[in-house]
């Protein structure tokens, strides 16, 4: 039996919903490493379980190799505009002016990583673009967040990117207050924030088997 698979190779091709699915699966069976595998090629290539067994191994190392190909490219940059379904949508243009609701909404979760939260907060940092002029734009004002399960269905490198531009502005932020202040404890929920964020990426940059332009495989004797 030959089957053809194809393999992504980049963010671009993965959805929010395609990798909540495998994080899902990949926390339940993290102290079983043949079982996350499994997860991985069923999530991302499409390979049942019960294929496995008929896999050749330099068909299945050979796939390992693909998928962990890109997981060092750590190029996620911001995109502050985007398109859903012919709607613009723009990144909040000023963090520091963001409204009091919008804060509220946020920082209702003590951390920034990708999980089942994450759609509502990309839902409150992008909203449908207003105005634009010279290069400039405004968006819509906060309205409570509804509509965030259409982020499910945007790729995984718009979301890296967001989530990765957060990290770093938290990052720049708490350096700039340490030299300003030279102060020796930082308040404890800002410590919090950056250190769980902190170990979400180095945990997806580390020790995920992660996926993405596409290539083909074929196994065979399945």
């Amino acid at each position: 039996m030959q089957v053809e698979l194809t393999v992504p190779t980049s963010w671009e091709t993965v959805t929010l919903r395609k990798y909540l699915a495998y994080l899902k699966d990949a926390e339940n069976y993290k102290d079983d490493e043949e079982a996350v595998t499994a997860a991985t090629l069923m999530h991302f290539c499409g390979i049942q379980p019960d294929w496995l067994s008929g896999i050749n191994i330099s068909d299945l190392n050979m796939l390992k190799y693909k998928l962990n190909q890109f997981i060092n490219n750590q190029e996620h940059p911001l995109q502050r505009k985007i398109f859903i379904d012919g709607q613009a949508y723009g990144f909040e243009p000023n963090l520091s002016t963001m409204t009091y609701g919008a804060y509220l909404d946020i920082t209702k979760w003590d951390t920034f990583t990708i999980d089942d939260n994450w759609a509502k907060i990309m839902n409150i940092l992008y909203r449908p673009v207003e105005k634009k002029s010279m290069g400039n734009y405004s968006i819509t004002k906060y309205d409570g967040g509804k509509g965030e399960g259409k982020w499910l269905d945007v790729p995984m490198s718009i979301h890296f990117g967001a989530l990765f531009f957060l990290f770093n502005l938290l990052t720049d932020l708490l350096s700039a207050t340490l030299k300003y202040s030279m102060a020796e404890e930082v308040h404890p929920q800002y410590k919090k924030i950056l250190e769980r964020s902190g170990e979400a990426i180095l945990q997806l940059l580390s020790s995920q088997i992660t996926i993405s332009p596409a290539s083909t495989l074929f196994l065979k004797n399945l």
